[in-house]
Order: structure tokens, then sequence, then C-alpha cells
């Protein structure tokens, strides 16, 4: 069965803010767990054919994830998610930023805050992220490196990937 699942990817300048709403053919309990649990984010949190890689993950508040994106020739893109607010299976904060190996935040370039929000709707979950930057020049550099794009193949790597995590 074909669903005609959601994704709404939108800018907005003035709020320097970007917001990308997007269903998935699954329960809540399984869409969160692939949001919160490293061992599922290493499965999708990249575009094929980059594939993410979990170096420490400690998802509570004050916790972190540290991870690269691996390039198909091994290149590696460290990253960082600080975990600000948790709400078990409703929504989390998290300040995010590109680091280096050791997890040490590289600030030449652009840091965000994301707020994730999970709406159950049955058999579909609504998962709503919410990116806000410090200054338009972040945002918009954000947009240059390919992040709806790139963003947009690794949801479809998790449509992908859900049916085989379903039990």
């Amino acid at each position: 069965m074909s669903m005609n699942l959601a994704f709404d990817f939108s800018v907005n300048k003035e709020n320097k803010t970007i917001t990308i709403k997007r269903e998935f053919a699954a329960e809540l309990p399984l869409v969160w767990d692939a949001y919160t649990k490293s061992e599922i984010l290493d499965l999708w949190w990249a575009p094929k054919p980059w594939k993410a890689k979990t170096k420490t993950m400690d998802f509570r508040e004050g916790g972190r994830w540290h991870y690269a994106m691996v390039g198909p020739e091994g290149e590696e893109h460290w990253a960082l998610a600080n975990y600000k607010n948790i709400q078990a299976q409703q929504k989390f904060t998290v300040l995010d930023a590109f680091a280096d190996a050791d997890g040490n935040v590289n600030k030449e370039l652009p840091q965000a805050e994301w707020n994730v929000t999970f709406v159950d709707k049955g058999a579909v979950t609504l998962v709503e992220l919410h990116i806000s930057y410090a200054d338009l020049a972040q945002l918009e550099a954000t947009i240059q490196m390919g992040f709806k794009e790139g963003l947009a193949m690794a949801m479809e790597g998790l449509d992908e990937l859900l049916p085989s995590l379903k039990k």
C-alpha cells in the first residue's frame, strides 16, 4: 500500500528558522526510537551513500551525541548534539554544531537549536523540526551546504528502514 506521506520544508529568513514537517509510516514509539537511539540513527541519519557513525551517545538532558558523517571514500565530518530538554515520546531540544573527532565545536560553521516534536497519528507519526539560527548567515550557509536535499535523502532512508524495525 502506497501512502502519501507529508514532507514540508520551509525557510523563514526573517525569523532565521527552518521548519520541516515529515510523516513516517510507523507508530510513534518506533519513530521516537529511530531519532533517539544511536544504533538506529547510525542506519539512516546520513544521505546515501554516506553513513552515520556514533562515537558516543548519552540521550538525556545534559547529555550529547557525538557522531560523524562518513563518506564513500572514508572522509569524516563530525558533529555534536547537546540535549537540552527531553519529554519522552513527545519532543526534545538539542543544540547542534559541527565538531572535530574529539568533540570540540567548530565555531566557524553554523550552529543551531533544534526543537523536534513527535505527533501520534496512529499508524503514521508526524515529526516536526523547528531549527533556529543565531543569525541569517548561518541559516544561509546551512542551506548552501545542501541541507534540504541531504535531510530529505536521510529521511527516505528512514522510510526504507522502518518496516524492518517493526515487530
